[in-house]
């Protein structure tokens, strides 16, 4: 689980970069004050989550009595699922995308709970 952490927490980091700097400067024009606020919510829960899936992977590594695999795939999923929604609300203004967002904010939550009861449960 460390490699596959670390190798979605990269790619997830790295596309957080590439989008983020593909939004503020190739999209400046096109996007509206609206759609510029969504790219940059975007933008902040992938970075935000990115940045999480390492430090998961990382503690699962150390946590012996702890599996944490779970709270990577659901971070890497709400990922694409909330952030990637929220890309193409943005830039293709097609409504619909927006019910997509809830779905990956859900897994987000799930995943930090998923988290917590694992923490206090186990034996560290």
């Amino acid at each position: 689980m460390l490699k596959t952490g670390i190798l979605l927490g990269s790619f997830f980091s790295l596309m957080t970069i590439v989008l983020g700097a593909f939004g503020a400067h190739a999209l400046k024009e096109q996007l509206s004050e609206y759609g510029q606020s969504i790219y940059e919510k975007a933008v902040l829960y992938q970075m935000f989550h990115s940045l999480s899936i390492f430090i998961v992977a990382i503690l699962n590594q150390y946590l012996d009595s702890v599996n944490l695999a779970l709270v990577v795939w659901l971070f890497s999923i709400g990922i694409i699922l909330f952030s990637g929604s929220l890309y193409l609300l943005a830039i293709t203004q097609i409504k619909w995308l927006g019910a997509i967002t809830p779905i990956g904010g859900v897994l987000f939550i799930i995943g930090w709970g998923f988290l917590f009861f694992k923490i206090l449960s186990s034996n560290i």
